[in-house]
């Protein structure tokens, strides 16, 4: 936890601007690669079943990032309240908002669980793949479900501890879950035999011990303050109407990812469509993990933003901003730079299938070049949400998947998977940044106070 001195104000130098995101975005980094790490675990032990199980997962992680991924708002929003309090002074305050996001996670996550479980085979349906491929993302996502509510409560927990200024304690978290899910998974699927479904039980498991790690450091916080443990039913309900924006932005962007897995189907049938999904499985997994490399920056940036503004500084905030965008900017073209260089090795490491790894090669090159637009749409995304601007995000989000939508399943039925991943990095990425560079020369986002 960070301690009674934690600064409320923006720093006011540039090397004290640089200090401090590094000092969040680094621990930043290493927790939120945790996710990533998790499908990449995931990816090399069912990698090693075969090509058809490989597919299956690709569809089912898709499946399953769009649950979870819809509720993030439990991090990012439980982040720009919690810093905002603790930038007015109130600690004491912040602590109880983010009991509120936990208790609105336990919720979320049992009735995502319950109604998600039985329309599994359905929702692996809508991606129409073959018998054998739907068999295998159907046993992994179904164990994988039970798994939803310990990673919402592991996004609330964490979205607090970021508000709170504090990076390091989710890494430690992060750091011991991987390393579990990792030796889960080897004995569950390969030692005991368990196939695809194995893969799924090992990640419940770290995945709930991880859940727990956090919920008890933020209890613990929470009854050195006086904060309440118990649920309150306002306080539930008034987080849920503040997330409700980003859920929409967030909607927005799971859209966008499904309707890019769905316009690979469109381009090839049999063999040819599980080696595409299998190597659009494997490029996603690899760019949403460099990817965090750039959310790092964001959520440096959530939680300074909110600071900042809760302690009435604009004119910090308005440095601080500048400063971000350049480390966004700047790992963007290291973050690029290193996918080019490594992606005719990468294949092999995760399939034996050479199908699969000569078809990444071009996707991942695709994705190299846009890296550095992709740094500055993070970063800004991360500034805006850590302002509070959810409603922007969320109208701003369904004027880029107007644009991205046609084109994307356009070039998926005429070109098929690199002709999708170069929509992707050039409409979705692009019209994005427009989106958020002119909401940031407004600079309607910016209102003070608690």
């Amino acid at each position: 936890m960070p301690s009674e001195t934690t600064p409320s104000a923006a720093p006011s130098t540039r090397r004290e601007v640089d200090r401090e995101i590094l000092r969040l975005a680094w621990p930043a980094f290493l927790a939120l690669v945790a996710e990533p790490l998790f499908l990449l675990g995931d990816a090399a032990v069912v990698g090693r079943l075969g090509t058809t199980p490989l597919a299956g997962l690709g569809i089912a992680s898709g499946l399953l990032q769009t649950v979870v991924g819809v509720c993030v708002f439990l991090a990012y929003g439980t982040t720009a309240s919690v810093s905002r309090r603790l930038g007015a002074g109130d600690r004491r305050g912040a602590l109880a908002q983010g009991v509120d996001g936990l208790w609105l996670a336990v919720l979320i996550g049992v009735v995502a669980t319950v109604v998600a479980i039985p329309l599994a085979p359905f929702l692996v349906g809508l991606f129409d793949p073959t018998a054998a491929t739907g068999d295998q993302a159907v046993a992994y996502l179904r164990p994988a479900l039970l798994g939803t509510t310990p990673l919402l409560l592991m996004l609330a927990a964490t979205g607090v501890l970021r508000g709170l200024q504090d990076t390091r304690t989710p890494l430690v978290v992060a750091v011991v879950a991987n390393v579990a899910n990792l030796v889960l998974n080897v004995l569950l699927v390969h030692g005991l035999g368990w196939g695809i479904a194995g893969s799924a039980w090992g990640s419940v498991l770290a995945q709930a011990g991880a859940a727990a790690a956090l919920v008890v450091v933020v209890a613990r916080g929470a009854r050195r303050e006086g904060a309440p443990l118990r649920p309150d039913a306002g306080g539930v309900l008034a987080a849920a109407r503040a997330g409700a924006p980003l859920v929409v932005r967030t909607l927005t962007l799971r859209a966008a990812l499904l309707a890019t897995t769905a316009a690979v189907t469109l381009g090839a049938t049999g063999n040819a469509l599980d080696v595409d999904l299998a190597a659009h499985q494997l490029a996603m997994t690899l760019w949403t993990f460099l990817a965090f490399v750039l959310d790092a920056v964001a959520i440096a940036a959530q939680a300074l933003t909110g600071r900042s503004l809760g302690a009435g500084d604009l004119a910090g905030t308005r440095a601080l901003t500048r400063r971000m965008i350049g480390w966004g900017l700047v790992g963007g073209v290291a973050t690029g730079a290193l996918l080019a260089a490594a992606s005719p090795f990468l294949g092999p490491l995760f399939t034996p299938d050479p199908a699969v790894a000569d078809r990444l090669v071009p996707v991942l090159l695709v994705a190299a070049v846009l890296q550095p637009l992709a740094g500055v749409v993070f970063v800004l995304d991360g500034v805006l949400i850590g302002a509070g601007d959810g409603s922007y995000l969320a109208w701003g989000g369904l004027a880029v998947l107007v644009v991205y939508l046609p084109a994307v399943l356009l070039a998926g039925h005429l070109a098929g998977l690199v002709a999708v991943w170069a929509a992707f990095s050039v409409v979705f990425m692009g019209a994005r940044a427009v989106v958020l560079l002119l909401r940031n020369r407004s600079g309607a986002w910016m209102v003070t106070g608690a």
